[in-house]
């Protein structure tokens, strides 16, 4: 019999923030409740045959604990690898991609080795094994432009259980970054004023050995992209083909450009300047900077790098799905 895992990120503040992507309004009695496609899902996968745990994580711990599940046997190294097979699949019920990515960088800190312990068998190109893939369930079914969205997922319950109960698995990119953290859409950096309107920053920007800013220029905004979800902001195309799938991150910074016009009022452009490659790096020169991060709001006052980790997690999909 399949054993499947259901899990869900409790809503408020039951986790203390900790698992990163909790809000802080919901009823105390409903946290733990699971939400209503969660019960729906259980429910196809048992018709399916599948023996269900469903699991509400309140905090890191908890996710914790449904992670060690995946765990494969001992190594002679000592290293905690995944198991290699799938008789314990995962499904992760998210409201917001941030909560996906919440479950996934609890994988990676479970599953990736230290520098000073890198086995022979990691690829040369990443610093973690192939994650265990996962399912997502959108707890948001109408939500135009999350991830399951992106990848063409399915996204009803039933859906879902049917790509879980099946054997398709899409393996996917993965940005690591310098914070400890992963990034499984983008990245936008910048902020605004008040009024909502984009304030110029100044910082360097690289991707690769290629320069995107130099530190001189005024930034509106800089996008880093391992998907699609960043690709336009206020109406602005940033992002030019976010393919989640084809080991390279790309990064786009728009730049406003004065136009001298004699005896004319000056003309202000914006100009976007777009690269890709393996990594990513953004160096403030005007102290603190604000940032989302798959829906994630932070700040940085020092250089923060991403580097791309080439099918290092993945989903379970339908066959027949295409991404948009």
């Amino acid at each position: 019999m399949l054993d499947v895992v259901l899990l869900s990120l409790a809503e408020g503040d039951a986790c203390g923030g900790g698992c990163g992507a909790c809000g802080s309004d919901a009823r105390k009695d409903d946290r733990c409740t699971p939400r209503v496609p969660v019960l729906k899902c259980a429910d196809a996968l048992r018709a399916g045959g599948a023996r269900v745990d469903t699991v509400v994580a309140t905090s890191d711990a908890e996710i914790d604990a449904v992670l060690t599940r995946l765990d494969g046997p001992s190594r002679a190294d000592g290293l905690t690898w995944p198991r290699d097979d799938r008789g314990l699949r995962l499904v992760v019920a998210s409201a917001t991609d941030s909560q996906l990515r919440a479950v996934l960088r609890r994988l990676v800190r479970r599953y990736a080795p230290p520098p000073s312990k890198r086995p022979a068998d990691l690829a040369a190109d990443r610093t973690v094994p192939d994650l265990p893939p996962v399912a997502i369930l959108p707890l948001d079914a109408a939500a135009p432009a999350d991830l399951a969205a992106q990848l063409g997922l399915p996204r009803s319950p039933e859906e879902v259980a049917a790509a879980v109960l099946g054997d398709h698995v899409r393996r996917l990119d993965l940005l690591r970054n310098d914070a400890g953290s992963v990034t499984v859409d983008g990245a936008l950096i910048g902020g605004a004023d008040d009024h909502g309107r984009a304030v110029t920053w100044r910082g360097r920007v690289e991707v690769d050995d290629a320069v995107l800013s130099d530190g001189t220029d005024g930034i509106l905004a800089c996008a880093i992209g391992n998907a699609g979800g960043y690709a336009t902001v206020d109406g602005l195309p940033l992002l030019a083909a976010g393919d989640p799938s084809d080991g390279r991150v790309e990064v786009a910074v728009a730049v406003p450009v004065v136009s001298r016009r004699r005896f004319r009022r000056n003309r202000v452009r914006v100009e976007v300047r777009r690269a890709r490659g393996r990594a990513a790096s953004v160096l403030p020169r005007d102290g603190e900077l604000h940032f989302l991060d798959d829906g994630v709001g932070g700040s940085m006052a020092r250089k923060r790098s991403w580097w791309i980790e080439p099918g290092a997690w993945a989903v379970y999909a339908n066959r027949s799905a295409v991404p948009v």
